[in-house]
């Protein structure tokens, strides 16, 4: 049984200048862990509940004092008051105590902060780095970074529609050579830009924000950029998708607003990714149809389910049991995995688990407002993801996961292994 001396919160800044919570949770032995939450742009309407205050005169409205108060009054008086056997009954016990399926009367900001900080304390108590402790001996797979080098969607105010064109380095030997052929790929992709005429003034997550004349360009410039670095495209570094497509789904079509005001029906959406499958080196799409769209998400899975990893992020939300229905239905092939969008570790673990069962890629994702906390970095290492996208390799809120794992992979020595091609090797789509 575990005892908790104390738990506190503030408010702090996330990387687009937005409040944050951040929780210190001290155990009773004096081992304390903190955990600072992110937040999203491009959200999922299923996603927790994430609770601001609305005062349209502090913050825009974006403060996050009640959630702060909600970890320093009821929550901290009920963990305090009573042991805690281990993470899953902390996890319970906050559910319990919002009383909400969404999480919605604490927050699910209020709600992560603790459960987080809960699991770096009990970390420290067993002198155990993070990775390992939740993760056990048997946690050494270092996971194929997804460099988010050119921001469009949400994430940037330019003239591209679809929200992340990402490279990773799968042929890479090491983590730590697949952060140096990121970096210079990332490097080569500026000078790109810079030929052509373009700023490389940088998005929400530290990709470049162009404005190019099609969204076909943008993913030209980013091959270009690989063969420039000295790599080849679709073997040494592949290159991720995540159009954030319910982003841009309305009425039942999918309209580019910010490029052509092209319109596509749900079909034609699924034969234009076909066809950039078909001439670029495109190994993985996130999100290519809408959250709601599941005639479109069938259709996108028989048509390309055996070639590319398929994504769900808006669909699936990390949920479990929304992991297990899709995966019920043949909808996608990979989950991505996001704390804040399901509200506490235990969950978070969970949809890990339920997308494994279902024979689905897991890729570990930060959000678009980012903090220094590394604490995904270690959760990719634990749960042998072999996958994890926390953007460019620029801005420190990125540069921390990357760098933690990094560390990671020095520490781990021998004993660590580089997920590689294999997260991006697809067969039959598993029904």
């Amino acid at each position: 049984m575990r005892k908790i001396a104390s738990v506190h919160a503030r408010q702090i800044l996330d990387s687009r200048g937005s409040p944050t919570v951040e929780v210190d949770l001290v155990l009773d032995d004096r081992r304390n862990g903190r955990a600072a939450v992110p937040s999203g742009a491009s959200t999922g309407s299923r996603e927790a509940v994430e609770l601001r205050d609305g005062d349209e005169e502090r913050y825009g409205g974006k403060g996050v004092t009640k959630a702060v108060a909600n970890v320093n009054g009821p929550i901290a008086s009920r963990l305090v008051a009573e042991p805690v056997e281990d993470q899953a009954a902390l996890d319970v016990l906050l559910r319990e105590l919002d009383g909400t399926e969404d999480k919605s009367r604490l927050g699910a900001n209020a709600i992560l902060g603790v459960s987080l900080a809960f699991a770096r304390a009990v970390a420290a108590s067993e002198r155990e780095p993070l990775y390992r402790s939740l993760g056990g001996p048997g946690a050494t797979l270092l996971p194929v970074p997804m460099f988010n080098v050119l921001n469009g969607g949400v994430h940037a105010d330019n003239s591209v529609d679809p929200q992340e064109f990402m490279i990773a380095p799968c042929g890479a030997p090491s983590f730590s050579e697949a952060l140096r052929m990121g970096a210079e790929t990332y490097g080569a992709l500026k000078s790109v830009l810079k030929r052509r005429g373009y700023a490389t003034s940088v998005g929400d997550e530290g990709g470049f924000a162009p404005n190019v004349r099609s969204n076909e360009e943008a993913i030209e410039v980013v091959v270009e950029a690989i063969s420039k670095a000295g790599f080849r495209a679709g073997d040494d570094v592949v290159i991720a998708l995540d159009p954030a497509a319910s982003e841009f789904f309305e009425d039942g079509a999918y309209v580019f607003k910010k490029s052509d005001e092209s319109r596509r029906t749900p079909a034609e959406m699924v034969a234009f990714w076909e066809r950039w499958v078909d001439r670029y080196p495109i190994a993985c799409i996130e999100d290519g149809v809408a959250e709601n769209d599941d005639a479109g998400w069938k259709l996108i899975t028989q048509r390309l389910g055996a070639r590319v990893q398929l994504v769900g992020d808006d669909n699936f939300v990390t949920d479990p049991a929304l992991i297990r229905a899709a995966a019920a239905d043949g909808i996608a092939n990979a989950a991505l995995v996001k704390p804040n969008q399901i509200g506490t570790l235990t969950e978070t673990l969970a949809a890990i688990a339920e997308a494994k069962k279902a024979g689905y890629g897991t890729v570990i994702s930060h959000r678009s407002g980012e903090t220094a906390d590394d604490f995904i970095a270690d959760l990719a290492v634990a749960t042998s993801a072999g996958q994890i996208k926390t953007g460019a390799p620029c801005r420190g809120e990125r540069l921390a996961k990357y760098n933690r794992l990094l560390r990671i992979e020095e520490e781990l020595g021998s004993r660590s292994r580089y997920a590689g091609r294999a997260p991006f090797s697809r067969g039959p789509t598993r029904r």
